[in-house]
């Protein structure tokens, strides 16, 4: 093909209706896992709905320089277009076409580039535009592709399911995409506004499961459970392998309390789903709820059940663990980690305490503030006018060593031991060494970061001697994944 017909085809390229002119997400940030997902997906969905999900995983492949799996995928969409959406193949096959188009530019196979560009020309040019048309289906299939992209592309989502019913106000498929959409919007949507059309969806999609979980979630959240808890119990008879109806119900009962049942319904899902970092920390979570249950009852109970209690720290620490291992950021995973820590600082601040300490103490939450990205300005309200330059010295950060040296203070060689040494410290009351050892808990988790994170919660000469130690009792170290931008 000449230079001019390919001057002719970058012009015509983005003009097309399709995953490459969508603005998706940007080519580095294509994640492991929301590759599993649309796999799982292919996997569970319907027939009529999977030549999205492969449009999808073929533009993924795409962007994973994997151009063959990738034409294999878009041959896959046509087949199922052509079998399940026969009276409407031309309109619906738009999308995939442009894909080839797109895909056969960037192999440098320009004329087969140009006959998927003419098949777009042939259907677009019975509407107006000879390269492009507006049109409700093409609008549905941009909304499900965007839903699958992360919470920050499900205001468009919405946008292209709205723009969709006003043309077939009472269709099923694009009914339930608004509802899905408005669903994953949370608290930018109004409650009673987003249950509403969630109860429309359900009943134009009986045979949905997911929608009905997502129902009951809703109603959960306005102060129904009981209405929304049958509907879960229903989803789940008719959907048990599921993994988006078992992952939505776990989150059900996860909110009711009823870890136990959560902590199940997840590792079903997980089963689907192996290599999902989401729901390693939501199990967790889980089990970080049910030690809190046990340390709620206070310092006696946590005593008398002590074995128990750091059993389930453990299984917390170490799907934590995994959960970085499959991907997630570290600083998502050990978010309510950073948070008990910010807890015990921010109550320790309000005691009576030496000037010494309480300058070590500052150092401590200014540490953990600078980690976090946060306000260096929010704890000095708390100094009582004592005097502490934020650019602190390599003297001024050293750590606090406990100076009660309890009876029942774990070895170091003990996995998660600053953890559990915080908890304890937490249930007798001191705040301050229950946040050096959480601090230390950090450090000792992030200690491979790339990035050198560690060093907020561990300074040089203690990380080195941490580092040590950990090689000499061979012990496996938690590494810190690519994280997710979802």
């Amino acid at each position: 093909m000449s230079e001019v017909s390919k001057d002719s085809l970058e012009k015509i390229l983005p003009q097309l209706k399709c995953h490459f002119t969508w603005n998706l997400f940007k080519e580095e940030s294509v994640s492991h896992d929301l590759e599993a997902r649309v796999c799982n997906q292919i996997e569970f969905l319907n027939a009529e709905f999977k030549a999205t999900m492969y449009n999808l995983l073929a533009y993924i492949k795409h962007h994973r320089g994997q151009n063959e799996a990738a034409l294999e995928c878009l041959r896959q969409a046509e087949e199922l277009i052509q079998r399940e959406h026969a009276d409407q193949a031309e309109i619906r096959s738009v999308v995939t076409w442009g894909n080839y188009a797109w895909v056969y530019y960037h192999m440098g196979r320009l004329s087969e580039a140009q006959v998927y560009v003419d098949k777009v020309k042939h259907v677009c040019e019975k509407f107006s535009n000879p390269y492009s048309t507006e049109c409700p289906e093409l609008d549905s299939e941009e909304g499900w592709t965007l839903l699958q992209c992360g919470a920050k592309r499900k205001e468009r989502a919405k946008v292209c399911f709205e723009k969709a019913l006003e043309k077939k106000p009472h269709d099923p498929e694009f009914s339930s995409g608004l509802a899905i959409a408005m669903h994953g919007l949370g608290d930018k949507v109004q409650k009673q506004d987003c249950a509403g059309i969630l109860k429309d969806a359900v009943e134009l999609n009986a045979h949905n499961q997911y929608i009905k979980v997502l129902l009951a979630l809703k109603l959960q959240n306005i102060n129904k459970e009981a209405k929304g808890e049958p509907l879960v119990v229903e989803a789940l008879e008719k959907a048990p392998r599921q993994t988006d109806v078992l992952y939505n119900a776990a989150k059900f009962y996860q909110i009711k309390g009823d870890t136990d049942k959560a902590i199940e319904l997840f590792q079903k899902a997980l089963e689907s789903m192996p290599n999902s970092g989401y729901i390693c920390h939501q199990i967790s979570r889980c089990y970080r709820e049910k030690a809190k249950q046990i340390q709620d009852t206070g310092y006696s109970e946590v005593c008398r059940n002590r074995e128990k209690f750091e059993e389930l720290s453990k299984c917390a620490m170490d799907y934590s663990s995994k959960a970085m291992e499959k991907g997630l950021s570290a600083l998502y995973v050990y978010s309510d980690l950073t948070e008990l820590e910010t807890e015990c600082h921010q109550t320790a601040f309000n005691r009576e305490l030496p000037n010494t300490e309480r300058k070590q103490l500052h150092q401590g939450y200014h540490n953990l503030q600078e980690y976090q990205g946060t306000s260096e300005d929010t704890p000095v309200q708390h100094l009582k006018g004592l005097s502490l330059s934020t650019k602190s010295t390599e003297k001024e950060k050293m750590k606090y060593q406990p100076q009660d040296a309890a009876e029942n203070q774990l070895p170091q060689n003990t996995p998660n031991s600053w953890y559990l040494q915080g908890l304890t410290h937490k249930l007798n009351g001191n705040l301050w060494q229950a946040a050096e050892c959480f601090e230390k808990e950090l450090g000792c988790l992030l200690r491979n970061s790339p990035s050198g994170i560690s060093r907020f919660f561990l300074p040089t000469s203690e990380l080195e001697e941490e580092g040590s130690e950990r090689v000499g009792q061979g012990a496996e170290s938690s590494t810190l994944g690519e994280p997710l931008d979802s």
